[in-house]
C-alpha cells in the first residue's frame, strides 16, 4: 500500500499571530501526501514568494515549510501584515489552508504620569482609575500596595472589567498612599506598574447616613451586549450604597443553570464560559440593601461565525459513478456556501454540465472520470469569518480489500455505542454487508451502517452480544468481530447535598456497582472540576473506601463535589454540594406597631440565615415591673414570617426580643424593643381550686390556688373571702379580705357544711361573681361503737355480719365506713390425739358508709373465731363493739402435703404420702384415683378407698409396665372429699446391659461410652479381653455399672489386636475386635532375673537382712550396757514406754505410704537407716515387729474408685492390670497401710 498515491492533506494549519518583536514572525504550514506536496503561499489573495524576499528565510524542514524574518527592526515588519493562505499541491490536487492573519504591534509602555491625590468623606463611594496603556492585547489588572500585596477585595471593594478600583462606600480604614494598578500582558510577558494613588478618607462630623444602592458600572438601567458563539462573556454590575448592597442575578427567560453560568467577584459578575445561542435573552442584576434596591438589565445578543453541521467526505470513486459532496454550515447570520476546485473557484473554471450546485450547498458530479480527480474546497462565510474544508475526490479502479483484521473483539458496557470496524479499500467503493446469524441487523433502529463500512450499534444491551460478520458483496472476502457487553457502572449511593457548620467534618459517600470483569474501579473526587488528592500534611482530605472526608470545613471548602467511578470501559459520576452553614444572625430593627388595648404587632428584619433557612422565630418578653422574672417565651411563628401579633396583659411594662431558629440552633437574641405599657383593669378571673383544708375540729380553713401577678390587672389587689353555714345561718354571708391564702375562721362549733367562695378585687373593680363551694371544719374521732352486731353462718368458709347504723352526729366528721376485725383463735379438732397449735391471725374488712351487713368468705373451716366492729372517719376509728365469738363448721380437707412414688417391680407402684396441712375437720381416710396417661386423655379412672386415716402408703399391683400413670390422692372428712395432690409416674423396668456401645481406641486404653436406658434398673456387666498378638490368656475387668455411661479399659499393649467380649449374668451380649494405636512391643527372651536360682538367691539375702534387723532390734532393747541376766534381774520400770499412736492399728495416707516405700527400698543398714530409727522400732515391755504392706500405685488408684464392695477386689483375675500380683488378706482389699502386732 505504500506505492498508492495519496492526495495532499494539510496537517498543520497556519495560525494568526500578533507580532511584537522580530522573533515573533513565524508562519508554518505542514502537509502530507504521495508524491510529497509542494507548498506555496498567498498574501491578501496574491501570490507570495517568500523565497525571493531577502528579508525572509524558508526552513528546510520536510513538508513543514515555515518562514521567518531576518530583519532586526520592527518598522520593516509592517509590510508583512495581511491574510495568508497556504496551498499544498501534488498530481492529485491542491489542498487549501484556513486564512491566517498577521498583525504587527508595538509592546505597550508606560507614559509619565502625575501623582494622584484623592480625598473623600466617610460613607461616600469612589472610583480609583487605572487607565492601562492602549494595546491589541487584553490586559490583566492587579491592584496592589507598595509591598506587592494584593488590595483586599470584598463586596465593598472590587475591581471592574475596565481595571478601575471601585468602593461601594468608604471607611476610614481605606486611607492609604500606595494604591498601585499593575497591568499585566501575557503575550509579551510584561507587568507595568502605574503611579501609586493616595486616598484620604475623612471622618464625618455627623452620623453616617445609610444610602440606597446606585449603579456605578454600567450606567443607566439597560445595556445591550453582543457576543459570538463560543466566547467567554462577563456581565458586570458594580453598585454603591450603605450598607453594602447584595447583588443577585435573574434570567427573565428561565432559570439559570449552574453548568452554563458562574458568578464571580462577589456576585458582581455573571460569567458564560462558552456562550451559545440558547443563552441569549435578558439578564437582570438586582442590588438591594436596607434602604432600597436598584436593577440593571442586560440584553444579550448571541451571533455566531460559520460552523459545520455536515462536511463532505473524502473517498475513492470508480469511473462513471455519481459523486455527491454535501456541505452544510450554520451561523448567525446564516453563512454563504461556495466551492473551489484545487483552490480555483468553480465559477472561474470551464463550465461542465456534469457539475451541479444545489441550493442547499451540495456539489454533484455525474459520470466522473479520471480527470475529475481533484481536491474540492467548500467555504462557508458570514460577517464574522470564513471556514474551509478540503475533500478528496480520487477516481481510480482498484480491486476490493478488507483492511480490518479478522477476529477483533469489542468489549463495551451497557448503553454505550458500539463501532464495529470494517475498513475496506478499492475502487469502485466496495459494498459492505454485515450479518449476525439469520438476524436482520438494519431492521433495528439502533443499528446504522456507516459510509466507511463500519457498523454502529447505539445503546447496546446484553442481547447484542455475539459474533458479527462483515463481507464484501460479490466477493468471498469477510472478517468476523465479537461483541461482549458488560454491566454498566452505576452509582448506587451518590454524594448528597451537605450543609455543614464551620469547623466540623463533612463526609461524602459514593457507592457504586460495577461489572467484576472490569476490575476494581478508580474513584476520583473532584471539586469544581479540579481533582482532589488525599492530604499528607494537614489531613484536609481523607479518602477511605467510598468516602471523602473533609476535615475542619471552612469557607474555601464550599462548592460542588463530584465522585467519578472510572473503569477500563466506562465512567459513572454523581455530584453533591457542600454548603457552609451556621446558626442564623439575630433579627434587627424591631418595631412595635398597631397598638391596641390588649395587643400589639411586633415586626423585624431577618438577619443572615448562613445558608440554613430559618425554621421559626421565637418572640420573648420581659416585664419591667417584675424583678423576679427573666425573659419568657411569648409566641412562635414560622420562619417565613417577619411579624407577629402579640396578646398582652393589663398593667404591665413590656420589652420584646426575637430569636431566629434554624437546623443548627438558635441565634443570639435580638436587641430589645422599646418599652410598651398597658393600662390597669379590673380582674378577669377569680382564684381556682377554692376548698377547705381544715384539721382542727373547731376551725374552718379556707384556701385556694394563688393567682399569678399578671392576672391582678391593677394595683391594690386583694382576695375577698365569703362564707356561711349551709343549714341554720340563713342567707347572710360573712366577708373578709386577705392578700394570700389560707384564711382561717375560728370557733365554728359542731361539724357541719359551709358554703365558701373567694373573689379577686383591685382598685379598678371586682372580678366576676364566683360560684360557692362546700367546705367543712376539722373532724374528730367517732364517739360510739356500732350496736346489734350479729353473725350468720352461711357455710364452712363464709359468714354474714350485720350491725345497726350509728348516729351521724356521733361520727363527728365524714362517715367513711365500718371496719370488721375477724380473729381466728385456733382449730376445733384434734389431730392424732393432740390439739393443733396455731398462732392467732386477724383480718380486717372495710365496708362503705351506708352498709349495715357484709358477707365475708375464705374463712378456715372447723375453727374458732372472734369478731368486733368499729366505725371510722378521716380522723380515725371509734370504740369497738363487744367481742362476739363463733366457730365454723367442718369442711373438706386440703391436699396431702407430699406424694412420693416408688416402684419395687415392673408391675408394682408404692405410693407414700404425708397428712394434709389443713384437715379442716376429722380426717376419715383417703381416696386414691389413677388412670393411664394416653393422648386421647379418655382412659378409665380406677379408684382405691382407704378408710384408715393413719395409713400413709399403698402398693398398687398388676400395672402395665409400658404405661405412665397419673395419680390423684385426696383426704376425706364427714363433709366430703378434699382437693387432690397430683403426680405422674411409671414403674421401673428390669435392668439390661447397654447397647450401641461406642469405642475410642488409644495406645494403652480403650474408652467405652453408651447411653444409659431410662426407667431401667442399673445392672453390672463385665468385659473380657484377649491380646491376640502375645498368646496370653483371657483377662477380665471389674464389674461395670450400666449407669456410668463411660468406662476406660487400661493397661493395654500399644499396636496390639484385642478381642473384647461383654458378658452379663455369664451370657455374652457383644463381641468386638480392636487394635490399639502405636508400635507393638517385640517379645523379649526371659532373662536371668526370671530364673528360679536367681529368685532363691534374692530370697536368702532378704532372709539374712531380716535376721540382722531382729538382732539389731534386740541389741537396741538391751541398751548395749548390761547382760541379759542383769536386765532380767533388774527392777521392772513402773512406767513402761508407751507405743506410739501411729504404730497401733492406724490407717495412713497413700502419700505417706509411698514415701515410706521409697525410703525403705534403700538396702543400707547404717545407723541413719530408717529401719533402725526410733520411729520404727518401738516396744512396750516386749518385742514388737512392724511390717508394712505396700500396694502398687496403679492398684491403689483403681481401688480408690467406687466399687461393689470387698468382693469386687477378690473377683479380679490374676495378672489383670486392674488387680495387684499379690495382696495380703490382711489388707481387706483397701489401699491403706496396716500395722500388725505380734
Amino acid at each position: 500500500m505504500k506505492a498508492v498515491k495519496r492526495p495532499p492533506v494539510i496537517t498543520m494549519q497556519p495560525e494568526s499571530v500578533t507580532v511584537f518583536s522580530v522573533e515573533d514572525l513565524v508562519m508554518r504550514c505542514k502537509a502530507s501526501g504521495n508524491p510529497p506536496p509542494i507548498v506555496r503561499w498567498t498574501k491578501d489573495g496574491l501570490e507570495f514568494n517568500q523565497g525571493s524576499d531577502p528579508e525572509l528565510k524558508v526552513s528546510e524542514v520536510t513538508a513543514s515549510f515555515p518562514f521567518y524574518t531576518l530583519s532586526n527592526t520592527m518598522d520593516s515588519l509592517k509590510q508583512y501584515q495581511g491574510k495568508y493562505v497556504c496551498y499544498a499541491s501534488n498530481e492529485l490536487g491542491t489542498a487549501v489552508s484556513n486564512e491566517a492573519l498577521l498583525i504587527t504591534d508595538v509592546p505597550p509602555t508606560l507614559q509619565k504620569e502625575k501623582k494622584v491625590h484623592v480625598k473623600s468623606e466617610q460613607g461616600s463611594s469612589i472610583v480609583l482609575k487605572c487607565n492601562p496603556p492602549q494595546s491589541s492585547m487584553e490586559p490583566i489588572i492587579h491592584w496592589m500596595d507598595w509591598r506587592l500585596h494584593h488590595i483586599q477585595l470584598s463586596q465593598r471593594v472590587m475591581v471592574g472589567k475596565d481595571g478601575n478600583l471601585y468602593f461601594a462606600h468608604l471607611t476610614t480604614e481605606d486611607s492609604r498612599d500606595d494604591y498601585t494598578c499593575n497591568v499585566q500582558y501575557l503575550a509579551t510577558r510584561t507587568i507595568l506598574p502605574k503611579e501609586p494613588i493616595t486616598l484620604t478618607v475623612t471622618a464625618s462630623n455627623s452620623v453616617v447616613r445609610n444610602k440606597r444602592p446606585q449603579m456605578m458600572r454600567p450606567a443607566g438601567s439597560h445595556s445591550t451586549y453582543h457576543a459570538l458563539r463560543g466566547q467567554t462573556v462577563e456581565l458586570e454590575c458594580i453598585v454603591q450604597g450603605l450598607p453594602t448592597p447584595d447583588v443577585t442575578w435573574l434570567w427573565k427567560d428561565g432559570e439559570m443553570s449552574n453548568n452554563r453560568t458562574m458568578k464571580d467577584m462577589f456576585d458582581r459578575r455573571l460569567r458564560f464560559s462558552s456562550i451559545s445561542e440558547s443563552d441569549a435573552g435578558e439578564y437582570q442584576c438586582r442590588a438591594n440593601n436596607s434602604q432600597g434596591a436598584i436593577t440593571h438589565t442586560y440584553t444579550v445578543i448571541v451571533e455566531a461565525g460559520p460552523y459545520w453541521t455536515k462536511e463532505p467526505v473524502s473517498q475513492l470513486y470508480a469511473p462513471g459513478e455519481t459523486v455527491r459532496l454535501d456541505c452544510q454550515a450554520d451561523g448567525i447570520p446564516s453563512p454563504i456556501i461556495s466551492w473551489t476546485i484545487n483552490g480555483i473557484p468553480v465559477s472561474a473554471t470551464d463550465k461542465d454540465s456534469r457539475r451541479i450546485l444545489t441550493t442547499s450547498g451540495s456539489l454533484i458530479l455525474n459520470d466522473v472520470n479520471f480527470g475529475d480527480t481533484a481536491i474540492y474546497q467548500c467555504q462557508a462565510s458570514n460577517k464574522h469569518g470564513t471556514i474551509l474544508t478540503n475533500t478528496n475526490v480520487y477516481v481510480i479502479e482498484l480491486p476490493p480489500q478488507i483492511l480490518t483484521e479478522d477476529g477483533n473483539k469489542y468489549t463495551l458496557t451497557e448503553s454505550q455505542k458500539a463501532l464495529l470496524e470494517c475498513e475496506t479499500f478499492g475502487s469502485p467503493q466496495p459494498k459492505v454487508i454485515w450479518e449476525r446469524g439469520s438476524d436482520s441487523l438494519l431492521a433495528d433502529p439502533r443499528v446504522n451502517l456507516l459510509t466507511n463500512g463500519g457498523l454502529e450499534i447505539s445503546n447496546v444491551t446484553h442481547d447484542d452480544e455475539g459474533f458479527y460478520t462483515c463481507s464484501v458483496q460479490n466477493t468471498n472476502l469477510s472478517v468476523n468481530a465479537e461483541l461482549e457487553v458488560l454491566n454498566r457502572t452505576v452509582i448506587l449511593t451518590p454524594p448528597q447535598a451537605l450543609k455543614v457548620q464551620a469547623g466540623n467534618t463533612a463526609i461524602f459517600t459514593c457507592l457504586a456497582l460495577f461489572d467484576p470483569k472490569l476490575g476494581s474501579p478508580l474513584i476520583q473526587w473532584r471539586k469544581s472540576n479540579q481533582k482532589l488528592f488525599e492530604s499528607q500534611s494537614d489531613e484536609k482530605y481523607t479518602l477511605e473506601g467510598p468516602d471523602l472526608i473533609i476535615a475542619n470545613v471552612g469557607p474555601d471548602d464550599e462548592g460542588v463535589y463530584t465522585c467519578q467511578v472510572i473503569t477500563k470501559l466506562d465512567m459513572a459520576e454523581a455530584s453533591g454540594t457542600l454548603t457552609l452553614c451556621d446558626r442564623p444572625d439575630p433579627p434587627v430593627l424591631l418595631q412595635i406597631t398597631d397598638p391596641k388595648r390588649r395587643a400589639v404587632t411586633l415586626s423585624w428584619t431577618p438577619g443572615d440565615d448562613h445558608n440554613s433557612p430559618v425554621l421559626e422565630y421565637v418572640v420573648e418578653f420581659e416585664d419591667q415591673g417584675s424583678k423576679e422574672r427573666n425573659w419568657e417565651e411569648m409566641k412562635r411563628v414560622s420562619g417565613n414570617t417577619e411579624r407577629a401579633s402579640l396578646p398582652l396583659w393589663p398593667n404591665m411594662s413590656y420589652r420584646f426580643r426575637v430569636i431566629a431558629v434554624n437546623d443548627l440552633g438558635k441565634s443570639d437574641p435580638s436587641k430589645p424593643s422599646e418599652i410598651h405599657k398597658t393600662s390597669p383593669e379590673a380582674p378577669e378571673n377569680n382564684p381556682e381550686d377554692v376548698r377547705s383544708e381544715s384539721t382542727d375540729p373547731d376551725n374552718l380553713v379556707i384556701t385556694w390556688e394563688e393567682m399569678d401577678e399578671r392576672d391582678f390587672h391593677g394595683p391594690e389587689f386583694r382576695y375577698r373571702v365569703l362564707w356561711r353555714r349551709v343549714l341554720g345561718s340563713g342567707p347572710t354571708w360573712h366577708i373578709n379580705y386577705t392578700t394570700a391564702p389560707p384564711f382561717i375562721v375560728n370557733d365554728v362549733g359542731n361539724f357541719s357544711a359551709f358554703e365558701i367562695k373567694v373573689q379577686a378585687v383591685n382598685e379598678k373593680g371586682d372580678g366576676p361573681e364566683p360560684d360557692p363551694v362546700i367546705g367543712y371544719p376539722g373532724e374528730d374521732v367517732p364517739l360510739e361503737a356500732p350496736m346489734d352486731v350479729g353473725v350468720v353462718l352461711m357455710n364452712s368458709t363464709t359468714i354474714k355480719v350485720t350491725w345497726a347504723a350509728v348516729d351521724k352526729k356521733t361520727v363527728r366528721g365524714h362517715l367513711l365506713g365500718y371496719k370488721i376485725y375477724l380473729t381466728r383463735t385456733g382449730s376445733r379438732g384434734h389431730h392424732r390425739g393432740r390439739r393443733a397449735k396455731e398462732s392467732e391471725s386477724t383480718m380486717v374488712v372495710e365496708t362503705g358508709a351506708n352498709e349495715e351487713k357484709k358477707v365475708i368468705s375464705d374463712l378456715r373451716p372447723y375453727s374458732h373465731y372472734t369478731l368486733a366492729v368499729t366505725v371510722f372517719n378521716s380522723k380515725g376509728e371509734g370504740p369497738a363493739s363487744e367481742m362476739l365469738s363463733f366457730k365454723t363448721n367442718e369442711g373438706v380437707p386440703g391436699p396431702p402435703t407430699s406424694l412420693i412414688l416408688d416402684s419395687p417391680s415392673e408391675t408394682e407402684m408404692t405410693l407414700h404420702w404425708t397428712l394434709p396441712d389443713q384437715p379442716n375437720g376429722v380426717l376419715l381416710g383417703y381416696l386414691l384415683q389413677y388412670q393411664r396417661v394416653v393422648e386421647s386423655d379418655d382412659s378409665p379412672m380406677q379408684v382405691e378407698t382407704i378408710d384408715d386415716p393413719t395409713v400413709t402408703h399403698l402398693t398398687l399391683k398388676s400395672l402395665d409396665r409400658q404405661s405412665h400413670y397419673r395419680f390423684y390422692l385426696r383426704g376425706r372428712t364427714a363433709t366430703g372429699d378434699g382437693e387432690p395432690i397430683k403426680k405422674e409416674g411409671a414403674t421401673t423396668l428390669d435392668g439390661a446391659p447397654p447397647s450401641n456401645i461406642s469405642l475410642s481406641v488409644g495406645e494403652n486404653s480403650v474408652n467405652l461410652s453408651w447411653v444409659a436406658k431410662k426407667r431401667h434398673r442399673n445392672v453390672n456387666f463385665q468385659i473380657h479381653y484377649l491380646n491376640k498378638n502375645d498368646g496370653s490368656k483371657w483377662k477380665k475387668t471389674e464389674m461395670v455399672n450400666s449407669s456410668q455411661s463411660f468406662y476406660q479399659l487400661q493397661g493395654l499393649t500399644p499396636g496390639s489386636l484385642y478381642h473384647l467380649r461383654f458378658t452379663y449374668s455369664n451370657i455374652t451380649f457383644w463381641n468386638v475386635d480392636v487394635e490399639t494405636e502405636g508400635t507393638g512391643v517385640t517379645e523379649v527372651q526371659p532373662s536371668f532375673a526370671t530364673q528360679g536360682w536367681f529368685i532363691g538367691v534374692v530370697s536368702a539375702i532378704v532372709l539374712l537382712l531380716l535376721i540382722l534387723l531382729i538382732l539389731c532390734f534386740i541389741k537396741r532393747s538391751k541398751g548395749g550396757k548390761y547382760s541379759v541376766k542383769d536386765k532380767e534381774e533388774g527392777p521392772m520400770d513402773s512406767e513402761a514406754r508407751p507405743m506410739k499412736d501411729e504404730t497401733f492399728g492406724e490407717y495412713r495416707s497413700l502419700e505417706s505410704d509411698l514415701e515410706e516405700k521409697r525410703t525403705a527400698s534403700q538396702p543400707s543398714l547404717c545407723e541413719e537407716s530408717r529401719l533402725c530409727s526410733e520411729d520404727n522400732l518401738d516396744f512396750n515391755g516386749g518385742s514388737a515387729i512392724t511390717t508394712e504392706l505396700h500396694l502398687d500405685e496403679s492398684l491403689a488408684s483403681q481401688l480408690s474408685r467406687p466399687s461393689e464392695g470387698p468382693e469386687a477386689l477378690h473377683g479380679l483375675p490374676d495378672n489383670s492390670p486392674l488387680n495387684p500380683t499379690t495382696v495380703s488378706s490382711a489388707t481387706n482389699g483397701t489401699p491403706n497401710s496396716v500395722t500388725i502386732l505380734d
